[in-house]
């Protein structure tokens, strides 16, 4: 039997794992639970899979140190949202153990540290994402040596069809409405913008080592391709399963095995695919995203960091929606030629840039 602990229990990746935990409890143990703020909820779901928990806003990363101490887990789900996930992955890489990683910022912000504490530490980095897991297995059936581009599928969010005029009046809640996905709300809205997809380029082009030039994102609004590979005879080859994250956890949490779910397989019969080229000049998040993927150093910070202060002043409705981008541009535009040495100096520049966004703001 696997012994997870979760982190960010009560998130939408905290709230799918425990449920997968719930109806296969035969080879899944919760055996620690983190919240941030989410008291009651967190004492509620303790009792639940009766094992310990701590609320982050009161013990911070030492007590993610101490549970992962005290219950010896198999693997982390690191469920967390935003560059407060980035310490917490550390933590579970020094004490050696496996990461399923859904946290965009830890690959974003400090992919170079990461990496070297994953090898140093002889711990395994499985990516969550659905698209990032959708390219992990069909990378590990087909093998990297044989691939020459990967694609990554975008839903194209709510306003797919929008016109540029129609864009600069949209509203919270119209950003809020995916027309697939059902996340947090700061995804959901990185999803309308394209930035969610540009964090996602990004990541593929650290976690498989694969150069900008050789990813691709096509807009697929049913979400059921969720990424392909091209190998180097010019096939494709693509995952399929049904829009819920369920589907890349379970995936992380048994692999390297190939084990039978609960879900329902996914059936073919009765369902539409259709495929688009992103539109670049009026959601230019995804271009800034591979060009600072292709800058590397300290521009993924800049990026990542802009945007999310950006976010929070749209729903705070501060700014408007086309705001996001330019807020975003302006701050690319400054100089992130440094590289950072240790994560001190990560969290220095990612400070720097939420500076330089909130000033613009």
């Amino acid at each position: 039997m696997k012994k997870i602990l979760v982190l960010g229990c009560t998130g939408s990746i905290g709230t799918s794992t425990l449920e997968i935990v719930r109806n296969m409890g035969e080879q899944f143990k919760i055996c620690g639970l983190t919240a941030h703020t989410s008291e009651d909820r967190l004492q509620s779901l303790c009792n639940y899979f009766e094992c310990p928990g701590i609320l982050t806003s009161k013990t911070g990363v030492d007590g993610i140190a101490t549970l992962i101490e005290q219950t010896n887990p198999d693997i982390v789900v690191n469920g967390i949202a935003g560059a407060a996930g980035l310490l917490p992955s550390k933590i579970v890489l020094e004490h050696g153990k496996n990461l399923a990683l859904a946290n965009k910022e830890t690959v974003v912000m400090a992919w170079t540290l990461i990496q070297d504490l994953a090898e140093k530490n002889n711990a395994l980095i499985i990516p969550v994402d659905s698209e990032h897991s959708a390219l992990f297995n069909l990378m590990h059936h087909i093998k990297k040596e044989n691939i020459s581009n990967i694609i990554i599928t975008a839903s194209g969010g709510p306003f797919r069809t929008f016109s540029r005029e129609d864009l600069e009046s949209v509203t919270i809640e119209q950003t809020l409405a995916h027309p697939t996905w059902k996340m947090g709300k700061k995804i959901t809205v990185d999803s309308a913008t394209l930035a969610n997809k540009g964090l996602e380029v990004i990541e593929a082009a650290r976690l498989f080592h694969f150069q900008t030039e050789q990813i691709e994102v096509v807009v697929h609004p049913q979400s059921l391709i969720h990424s392909l590979v091209r190998t180097n005879d010019g096939m494709l080859y693509a995952q399929i399963s049904d829009p819920d994250m369920k589907h890349p956890i379970f995936s992380a949490l048994t692999y390297p095995e190939n084990q039978t779910p609960y879900m329902q397989p996914f059936d073919l019969f009765d369902h539409t695919m259709t495929f688009f080229k992103p539109r670049i000049n009026d959601f230019p998040m995804l271009e800034y995203a591979f060009e600072a993927a292709k800058k590397a150093k300290s521009y993924t910070i800049a990026y990542n960091a802009a945007n999310e202060v950006a976010v929070h002043a749209f729903l705070e409705k501060k700014i408007t929606f086309t705001a996001i981008a330019r807020i975003v541009r302006t701050v690319l535009d400054k100089d992130w030629t440094y590289t950072p040495k240790n994560f001190d100096e990560v969290f220095e520049q990612d400070k720097h840039a939420r500076a330089l966004a909130q000033e613009i703001i």
